[in-house]
């Protein structure tokens, strides 16, 4: 099966660039009510990486000793993450998103040149196979 079937395509998904701030960053978080989100590098959209909460959370208390007074103009790149979501190409086996989406909410999807395309969740990989084993035990009840 092509995972092309389970993309968000990137006109669909939120994400911030590379040189947006703290405070931008933050902003879209709370409006889409999003726990992690891409970021996506402003000139040639290549993806960079993963930023979360709890990123975001811990860089505050460093920082700013819980003041977002500077947030303005933090640069996002200046922010520790912990990790970054794995992503994976275009031409990826379904076992590879299986493997990704049961350690993150969502996997990147990049093309042949790494650019962001768009997203796969775990919501419509558990949907997607829920789906299956219905099927499944339709055929054998």
């Amino acid at each position: 099966m092509n995972i092309l079937f389970f993309l968000t395509p990137k006109s669909e998904v939120d994400y911030v660039y590379d040189d947006d701030t703290l405070w931008q960053t933050l902003e879209k978080m709370e409006h889409n009510k999003y726990t992690a989100i891409p970021i996506i590098n402003h000139e040639d959209g290549t993806y960079v990486g993963t930023i979360t909460e709890g990123d975001l959370l811990w860089d505050v208390k460093e920082r700013y000793d819980l003041n977002l007074g500077n947030a303005e103009d933090q640069p996002i790149l200046d922010i520790k993450r912990k990790r970054d979501n794995e992503p994976v190409e275009a031409d990826a086996d379904v076992e590879d998103i299986i493997n990704k989406v049961m350690n993150q909410n969502f996997v990147p999807v990049i093309d042949d040149s790494e650019c962001f395309i768009g997203i796969i969740t775990r919501k419509d990989v558990m949907q997607y196979l829920t789906r299956k084993c219905a099927v499944h035990e339709a055929v054998y009840v």
